[in-house]
Protein backbone atom coordinates (compact mmCIF):
# COMPACT_ATOMS: atom_id res chain seq x y z
CA UNK A 1 0.00 0.00 0.00
CA UNK A 2 1.61 3.46 -0.99
CA UNK A 3 -0.58 6.76 -1.38
CA UNK A 4 2.59 8.40 -2.86
CA UNK A 5 1.68 7.58 -6.82
CA UNK A 6 4.88 7.79 -8.18
CA UNK A 7 6.39 6.43 -5.33
CA UNK A 8 3.77 3.53 -5.65
CA UNK A 9 4.88 2.79 -9.51
CA UNK A 10 8.06 2.54 -8.92
CA UNK A 11 7.15 -0.16 -6.19
CA UNK A 12 5.01 -1.83 -8.75
CA UNK A 13 7.35 -1.95 -11.48
CA UNK A 14 10.22 -3.16 -9.27
CA UNK A 15 7.99 -5.98 -7.85
CA UNK A 16 6.29 -6.72 -11.33
CA UNK A 17 10.31 -6.92 -12.86
CA UNK A 18 10.96 -9.44 -10.08
CA UNK A 19 8.03 -11.47 -11.32
CA UNK A 20 5.34 -10.70 -8.32
CA UNK A 21 1.31 -10.16 -9.32
CA UNK A 22 1.01 -6.62 -7.59
CA UNK A 23 -2.35 -5.32 -5.77
CA UNK A 24 -1.34 -1.59 -5.22
CA UNK A 25 -3.75 0.64 -3.16
CA UNK A 26 -3.83 3.96 -2.18
CA UNK A 27 -5.61 4.42 0.89
CA UNK A 28 -5.49 1.64 4.20
CA UNK A 29 -9.05 1.28 4.42
CA UNK A 30 -8.86 -0.38 0.79
CA UNK A 31 -5.38 -2.37 2.03
CA UNK A 32 -7.17 -3.54 5.06
CA UNK A 33 -10.19 -4.92 2.84
CA UNK A 34 -7.50 -6.31 0.40
CA UNK A 35 -5.14 -7.57 3.23
CA UNK A 36 -8.04 -9.36 5.20
CA UNK A 37 -9.70 -10.99 1.63
CA UNK A 38 -6.91 -12.35 -0.31
CA UNK A 39 -3.86 -14.64 0.04
CA UNK A 40 -0.52 -12.90 -0.66
CA UNK A 41 3.01 -14.04 -0.76
CA UNK A 42 3.86 -11.07 0.81
CA UNK A 43 2.57 -7.42 1.82
CA UNK A 44 3.95 -4.12 2.00
CA UNK A 45 2.49 -1.37 3.74
CA UNK A 46 2.90 1.71 4.28
CA UNK A 47 2.81 3.60 8.03
CA UNK A 48 1.56 6.56 7.32
CA UNK A 49 -1.89 5.85 4.93
CA UNK A 50 -5.47 7.61 4.81
CA UNK A 51 -7.52 5.85 6.62
CA UNK A 52 -5.71 3.20 8.59
CA UNK A 53 -2.12 3.15 8.98
CA UNK A 54 0.13 0.17 8.12
CA UNK A 55 0.44 -0.90 11.56
CA UNK A 56 -2.74 -0.98 12.38
CA UNK A 57 -3.20 -2.81 9.19
CA UNK A 58 -0.38 -5.20 10.58
CA UNK A 59 -1.79 -5.62 14.25
CA UNK A 60 -5.15 -6.66 12.64
CA UNK A 61 -3.79 -9.41 10.35
CA UNK A 62 -1.91 -10.69 13.16
CA UNK A 63 -4.50 -11.38 15.41
CA UNK A 64 -6.90 -13.27 12.83
CA UNK A 65 -3.34 -15.66 12.61
CA UNK A 66 -2.43 -14.08 9.00
CA UNK A 67 0.83 -15.12 8.68
CA UNK A 68 1.96 -13.64 5.32
CA UNK A 69 5.33 -11.78 5.97
CA UNK A 70 5.65 -7.99 5.80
Amino acid sequence: MEDDKKLGGFVRKGLEAAGFVVDLCADGDEGFTLANTRSYDALVLDIMMPGRDGLSILRNVRERQISTPV
